[in-house]
């Protein structure tokens, strides 16, 4: 594999995200600065107080920012009737592991939502700063959103072999990108909510996995690890979708958009119940 610039790599995903279109217009979009002058963006899709989303973006702990993942934060305000509170937290190389987990964590720490929620690698993210305040005995949100997540930093999990080529997420780059979060692989076991000792006390959760999906198993696995901890699990690995469907393939894919309204469906009944 050749090894990605970065620098590049992060401005290509910015460009593509400026080409696709803006997404649902809301009551209101503003940025702010959260604990630590953290970046932030505000979604409310009305001017009165609707249940608070934070929201971690995906893309590899490496790329992604609060403009690759407008469109899909817009759609979740609009679709749910929920406020999304998206967070541009530290990333690798600069960051590594546990940056990014301490910047969700301080978010759910100061805006008390009522659900955290992220793809991919912010669905690591999501349920790994859950585990830190479950930690330290600080208050919970009543409900994790986990898309394609990541939950085995070691990659040893079946579906990386068999789905992380000719699909959306190559396990080469996976490999790379990982090894950027967490330098030290002795330590990849921590970084990785599947081996969590512990599950108890975490909040319900909504995991989404897809089929051709290098992540597939171990999403797969965490929801059914949870649900024996006792956490109330909704679980559902959708048929023929890729890794990363809920970024921006309703446009092109039928199947991702039916898939999206599921997904919105779940969220707006289990945050609104």
């Amino acid at each position: 594999m050749t090894v990605p610039d970065v620098t590049a790599l992060r401005e290509g995903t910015r460009l593509r995200a400026a080409t696709r279109p803006r997404g649902p217009e809301l009551a209101r979009v503003e940025d702010l600065r959260g604990p630590d002058g953290l970046p932030l963006r505000h979604y409310r899709p009305s001017e009165r107080a609707r249940p608070v989303v934070v929201f971690a973006h995906g893309g590899a702990f490496v790329i992604g920012d609060l403009e690759t993942h407008d469109r899909t934060c817009r759609r979740i305000a609009d679709a749910c009737d929920v406020e999304v509170l998206a967070v541009d937290y530290r990333r690798a190389p600069e960051h590594p592991f546990p940056a990014a987990i301490e910047d969700v964590a301080a978010v759910l720490r100061w805006a008390r939502p009522a659900a955290v929620a992220g793809d991919s690698a912010g669905g690591c993210l999501a349920t790994m700063a859950c585990l830190r305040l479950r930690e330290a005995g600080e208050p919970l949100p009543a409900l994790q959103v986990l898309v394609c997540p990541n939950t085995d930093l070691t990659l040893s999990q079946p579906s990386v072999a068999e789905k992380g080529s000719g699909h959306a997420l190559d396990a080469d780059f996976l490999d790379w990108a990982v090894a950027l979060w967490t330098p030290d692989p002795a330590g990849r076991e921590q970084a990785s909510p599947l081996f969590a000792a512990d599950l108890s006390g975490m909040p319900d959760a909504l995991i989404v996995t897809a089929e051709h999906d290098a992540l597939r198993d171990e999403g797969d696995a965490y929801a059914r690890r949870l649900a024996e901890a006792g956490a109330q699990v909704r679980h559902r690995q959708e048929a023929g979708l890729e890794h990363g469907f809920i970024q921006n393939m309703d446009l092109t894919s039928p199947e991702a958009a039916a898939a999206h309204d599921r997904l919105f469906a779940d969220i707006t009944a289990m945050i609104h119940r």
